[in-house]
């Protein structure tokens, strides 16, 4: 399968695997790269040494390559920027911040750099800076989302009009057939987070994977919008939040509820009352835990199958 995502990153899949905080580390990364895809470290829920550390694992774990994901607002930035470089990484994703503040310089270092955007007017911007591709994420997306509640249904087609470097879609995809769909729709590729969440290899608690299989429909909602959107599970956390806004309430009472590590709470030590539990829509179509290379075989298959179906419509 040969297109320019997988010329772009020297992968056998135009899939990457998502670089979402707490659930993907080293083993996931790694993981979903020798299984042909593109792995991504989550280096924003990592000190610095923590990411050089999980840098040089994912090395030792895969011969194939990986990126890392790098959300542009945590204030250790330079030194995040300097490990990367020092250890030798090729591919960086960059999300959360001004795609013109570290792609030269990046590249410049002979690294690929794609920002994740989630409108149109960020891709074009993301594209004055030169990055090499850009992922448009739809509001169906779990984790920090945008405000615009854009869907991936109708994100891609308007970024695509517009933008002449690779585009990669993301929100919503967890199935070859919606890898499908984001290709027709003018995607080069696609980047999926919340179906390797449910992964043996995801680094999030055994607890908070369960949850994942168990949601349905409704189950998740984009919330605390004055602060940062975020796209949750339904829990105590969440009820509390809503039980707050009835109160017209500012954005310092809602930054004193959210307090600090909360995601690190729910996703990664399994507080599945009080933590926060970032997952997409999509959830609701996962329903059990697998190795990330049944996952990418069940994807890849999938894709092959309604792509034969295609000329039947």
């Amino acid at each position: 399968m040969s297109n320019k995502i997988t010329e772009l990153f020297h992968i056998q899949y135009p899939i990457v695997q998502a670089g979402m905080i707490w659930n993907s580390g080293w083993k996931l990364a790694s993981a979903a790269s020798n299984a042909g895809i593109l792995g991504l470290i989550g280096a924003g829920s990592m000190y610095p040494e923590v990411l050089r550390e999980h840098i040089q694992k994912c090395k030792k774990a895969t011969k194939k390559p990986f990126g890392v994901n790098v959300p542009m607002l945590y204030p250790n930035i330079k030194e995040i920027m300097d490990i990367i470089v020092e250890e030798g990484v090729k591919i960086v994703f960059t999300s959360a911040g001004n795609p013109k503040t570290w792609t030269s310089w990046l590249q410049e270092r002979g690294i690929i750099v794609v920002h994740v955007v989630s409108s149109v007017k960020f891709a074009l911007k993301a594209q004055e800076a030169c990055v090499n591709a850009v992922v448009a994420e739809g509001f169906e997306a779990g984790g920090h989302n945008g405000r615009d509640e854009t869907t991936t249904l109708t994100l891609i087609p308007m970024v695509k009009e517009q933008l002449s470097i690779p585009l990669i879609a993301a929100g919503g995809i967890a199935t070859g057939r919606a890898m499908l769909a984001a290709m027709i729709l003018g995607a080069d590729g696609v980047q999926i987070g919340s179906r390797f969440v449910a992964s043996l290899e995801s680094s999030a608690h055994q607890s908070f994977k369960e949850e994942v299989v168990k949601a349905k429909e409704g189950d998740t909602q984009l919330t605390l919008k004055e602060l940062a959107p975020v796209r949750l599970l339904k829990n105590k956390f969440y009820n509390d939040i809503q039980e707050l806004y009835k109160t017209a309430p500012t954005p310092e009472q809602l930054k004193e509820l959210l307090g600090r590590a909360r995601a690190k709470r729910g996703m990664f030590e399994g507080d599945l009352d009080d933590g926060e539990l970032e997952i997409g829509q999509i959830a609701g179509l996962i329903h059990n835990i697998k190795p990330v290379a049944d996952i990418v075989t069940e994807i890849v298959t999938d894709f092959e199958a309604a792509k034969q179906q295609v000329p039947n419509l």
